[in-house]
């Protein structure tokens, strides 16, 4: 991982830190339409419960993970969807206490398992740590749609370096939602954590570079804001190229952010 710090302690901290800005608000602001076109609030939150309870499925019970998500590998945003509706029928009390309870379940069981165990997941097998980071990036991801409806300024500390370091290890996502095959060079990161903290990833020697911010690249490959309002650089052609592909996540990449959408960060 690029940060000192447990996952595990950190997943559980950003679920918090989210759980304090969600809980505060009222009826009326669940239904509030999100940037992600046709989710509101409430699917937002819906989402990181349904998936919180696919981890802790997948830390406890591996055969079970298996039943439930039956056919998830070839139509993921379909399972995703179809997740999605016993949590939309719940009140939003009732749904946040579902998410609270889901994801202390799902850290429970993640950190009950050494960092390298291999755990089920859509269409392979990762490491238990790496699920714990794919875990801060719904919390990222899904946490910044609603912050960006509600107006609320986000705190970003230096946890987010589990999620840089995810989406430089999945670099290859955003080629094969595309239906492209990724380049065979691999790339170099130097990212600056907000702590001012640089984090490295990949060879020193590399062509293809991305340079900037940490923050900026996670709302990079979770796709909450366009390059063009984020402060990267790039060295090489397919560095450059990426820019407009990248994802950490699977499924359909989505329309993204427009240029100008959101201020710069």
């Amino acid at each position: 991982m690029s940060a000192s710090t447990d996952v595990y302690a950190d997943l559980k901290t950003e679920g918090e830190v989210l759980d304090q800005i969600v809980a505060g608000l009222d009826a009326a602001q669940w239904e509030l339409p999100t940037p992600a076109p046709g989710w509101t609030i409430k699917h937002q939150v819906a989402h990181l419960s349904s998936t919180a309870r696919l981890a802790g499925i997948s830390a406890s019970d591996p055969e079970l993970f298996a039943k439930v998500t039956v056919g998830a590998d070839k139509d993921f945003d379909g399972a995703v969807a179809a997740l999605l509706t016993p949590y939309l029928d719940a009140s939003p009390t009732d749904l946040l206490a579902r998410w609270r309870a889901e994801r202390d379940e799902a850290v429970k069981a993640l950190s009950a398992l050494p960092p390298a165990q291999m755990v089920p997941w859509v269409a392979r097998q990762i490491p238990a740590s790496a699920l714990a980071c794919a875990g801060l990036m719904e919390l990222f991801a899904h946490g910044q749609d609603i912050a960006d409806t509600i107006g609320v300024p986000r705190e970003y500390t230096d946890r987010i370096g589990h999620l840089a370091w995810f989406g430089t290890r999945n670099r290859d996502f955003g080629y094969l939602v595309n239906g492209l095959t990724p380049p065979d060079v691999e790339f170099r990161y130097e990212l600056t954590a907000p702590s001012g903290t640089r984090w490295e990833f990949g060879p020193a020697e590399a062509e293809n570079r991305i340079t900037g911010p940490a923050v900026d690249f996670c709302m990079l490959v979770t796709r909450r804001r366009h390059r063009a309002d984020l402060a990267l650089q790039v060295t090489g052609p397919e560095a450059g190229y990426w820019l407009d592909i990248a994802q950490a996540y699977r499924g359909s990449p989505g329309p993204g952010r427009k240029p100008g959408q959101f201020s710069k960060q």
